[in-house]
C-alpha cells in the first residue's frame, strides 16, 4: 500500500495542560475551520509535581502513554500543520527535559514549553476568534496548574498574568483528605486571594464590560445550573450556593452534584474555590462561558487568511455558502428585519440587548434547512444549527438564533421561549420582526413593497402601510391576517392597517 498523502488543509493543535492533554483537528473549509477530531485524555500531569517541583516518573509515563496515541493520528497531517504546546507543569517541573526529549520522540515534533504570558495571550486570542465582544473583554481560564486572567479588546490582550494557581495543584494541597467541609474550601478560597489580590487592583481600574470563563471549571458550573433550573450566567451568589451543595456530600468520592460529569468531579471543588476568590477579589458582577481558549488561539494563529477577521460574518457567510442559500433573498430578509426593527429599538432596547446583530444573523440564516425539504424547513433549520458551532456568537446568542429560527414560521405556542429563561423576551422580538419580514418578502423581488411603518404600544405591534397598498395585493393582505392570529396564539398582538 503507497503511503497516504497529507491533507493541505488541516490542522492539529496538541495542549499539553496540566490537568488534561488535548489534541484538536481542524479543516480549513467554506471560509471557516471545521472540527474534524478532537481527542482528550486525563493525564493530571501536575499531580506527579512534588514540593521541589520534581514531576514523578508515574506522571510522565502516564503522558508518554497518551501522546502515543496522538502519535498515530498525526501522521496524516503535514508538519507545518501542526502546533504542540505545554503550559505550567512542564514551565514549573525542574526535570521538563526529561519528558519533552521522550515526548517529541513519540510525536515526532517539537514541543514548545510556552511561557505563562503568552499562555494568557493565546487564551485571549482563542476567545476573541470564538466569541464576540465589542467592548473591553475579561478571559479568565483556570487550568490545572496556573490560572490565566486576561482583560484584552478585539484581538488585543491588553493585560494579561499567568496565576500559580491551579485546580489539581489546588486539590493536592487543599482537599488531600479529599474532605468537603468549609474549612478546606475556606483555606482554599484565601489561598487563592492572596495570588489574585496583587494584580486587583490593576485589573480594577482597567475595567471591562463583559467576563467570560474559558476552563472546565466554569463549563462544568453552567451544566450544574442549567440541571437545576437556572440561567447559565455565573454570579458569586450562585457560586456560594454551589459549594454548599458540595459541602452536604461530605467526601469528592460522594459528590454527586446533578449536572456534574463524572471525569470533572475530582477536581471540581478545587477549581471552585479559586473561581470563587476570582469573583471576590475582581468583584465579578456575572460571567458567561467562552466558546474557546488556548487550542483556538493557536490554532487560529497558524491559518494566516483567518486573522482579525469579522468572525460572526465569517460564520454565517460559511454556513451560507454550505447550505446554498439563496443569499439575496437571505440579505433582502436581514434588510427588512432591520428596517422594521429601528422603528421598535428604542421601546424593545434592541440595541442595549446586541439585538440588531441577532436578528441579522437569524435572517440570513433561516432558510439553510431549505436544503432538506420545504414543508418544516425552519425545523431542519434549528435543528442545524443547533448542533453547529457558531464561532463568534455566545453560547446564549447560539441558542436565540436557533429558538428564533425554528419559530420564524407556521405556528405559534404561547410560552414557547420559556426554556430560554432571561433571554425569552429579546428573543420573543427578533422572531415577530423576522416573522413579518418573511412574510414582506415572500415574493423575492426587491421593491415590490410601499414605505411602511411599524410603532409599538404596549407590546402590541402595528404594521401600516401607505395609500391603502393591501387592497390591491390580497395574497400578502391574506397571509399577514393569518399572521395576526398565530401571534394572539402565543399571547401577542399583531395588527395589521
Amino acid at each position: 500500500m503507497g503511503q497516504l498523502k497529507p491533507q493541505k488543509n488541516v490542522y492539529a493543535v496538541i495542549d499539553l495542560g496540566s490537568n488534561s492533554f488535548h489534541m484538536l483537528i481542524a479543516k480549513s473549509i467554506a471560509g471557516g475551520l471545521q472540527t474534524i477530531g478532537r481527542v482528550k485524555r486525563k493525564v493530571r500531569l501536575a499531580a506527579g509535581l512534588n514540593e521541589d517541583n520534581l514531576l514523578s516518573k508515574q506522571a510522565m509515563e502516564r503522558g508518554w502513554e497518551c501522546l502515543a496515541l496522538f502519535a498515530e493520528r498525526l501522521q496524516d497531517i503535514p508538519k507545518q500543520n501542526i502546533t504542540i504546546v505545554a503550559t505550567a507543569t512542564l514551565r514549573l517541573a525542574t526535570n521538563a527535559d526529561e519528558f519533552k526529549i521522550k515526548a517529541e520522540q513519540i510525536l515526532a515534533h517539537k514541543i514548545n514549553v510556552i511561557s505563562g504570558e503568552l499562555e494568557a495571550r493565546t487564551i485571549y486570542k482563542g476567545v476573541a476568534h470564538t466569541s464576540s465582544c465589542s467592548g473591553r473583554q475579561l478571559v479568565i481560564d483556570i487550568g490545572g496548574a496556573s490560572t490565566e486572567v486576561v482583560i484584552g479588546k478585539g484581538f488585543d490582550a491588553l493585560h494579561y498574568k499567568s496565576l500559580n494557581i491551579g485546580c489539581v495543584t489546588f486539590l493536592e494541597r487543599y482537599f488531600k483528605d479529599c474532605k468537603l467541609n468549609e474549612a478546606n474550601f475556606n483555606a482554599a478560597i484565601k489561598a487563592a486571594r492572596v495570588v489574585i489580590d496583587d494584580i486587583a487592583p490593576s485589573y480594577k481600574v482597567a475595567g471591562w464590560e463583559i467576563a467570560s470563563g474559558a476552563s472546565g471549571t466554569v463549563q462544568a458550573i453552567q451544566e450544574i445550573m442549567v440541571a437545576q433550573s437556572l440561567d447559565d450566567t455565573l454570579s458569586l451568589d450562585k457560586l456560594n450556593e454551589i459549594k454548599k451543595q458540595s459541602i452536604a456530600y461530605n467526601t469528592i468520592a460522594e459528590l454527586d452534584l446533578p449536572g456534574l460529569s463524572e471525569e470533572r468531579r475530582l477536581v471540581f471543588v478545587s477549581g471552585l474555590a479559586i473561581l470563587i476568590a476570582l469573583f471576590e477579589a475582581l468583584e465579578i458582577d456575572k460571567m458567561g462561558l467562552a466558546g474557546g481558549a488556548l487550542r483556538e488561539g493557536v490554532l487560529y494563529s497558524m491559518i494566516p487568511e483567518f486573522h482579525n477577521h469579522d468572525i460572526r460574518k465569517r460564520t454565517v457567510d460559511g454556513l451560507m455558502s454550505r447550505y446554498h442559500v439563496d443569499q439575496k433573498q437571505a440579505n433582502r430578509v436581514a434588510e427588512l428585519s432591520i428596517q422594521l426593527a429601528a422603528q421598535v429599538s428604542e421601546q424593545w432596547l434592541l440595541l442595549d440587548n446586541n439585538g440588531l446583530p441577532l436578528l441579522k444573523a437569524i435572517a440570513q440564516l433561516h432558510e439553510i434547512g431549505l436544503l432538506i425539504e420545504y414543508k418544516q424547513y425552519q425545523k431542519h433549520t434549528a435543528y442545524i444549527l443547533e448542533n453547529t458551532d457558531m464561532p463568534g456568537f455566545s453560547q446564549s446568542e447560539h441558542k436565540i438564533i436557533a429558538a428564533a429560527a425554528n419559530a420564524h414560521r407556521s405556528d405559534l405556542q404561547k410560552n414557547v421561549f420559556e426554556h430560554l429563561g432571561c433571554h425569552a423576551q429579546l428573543t420573543q422580538y427578533l422572531t415577530r420582526l423576522i416573522r413579518i419580514a418573511v412574510i414582506l418578502s415572500m415574493r423575492r423581488q426587491d421593491d415590490v413593497l410601499p414605505k411602511l411603518t411599524l410603532t409599538v404600544h404596549n407590546e402590541a405591534l402595528t404594521l401600516i402601510f401607505e395609500n391603502d397598498w393591501l387592497k390591491s395585493h390580497p395574497l400578502m393582505a391574506s397571509e399577514l391576517q393569518q399572521e395576526c392570529k398565530q401571534q394572539a396564539k402565543a399571547g401577542w398582538k399583531f395588527i395589521v392597517k
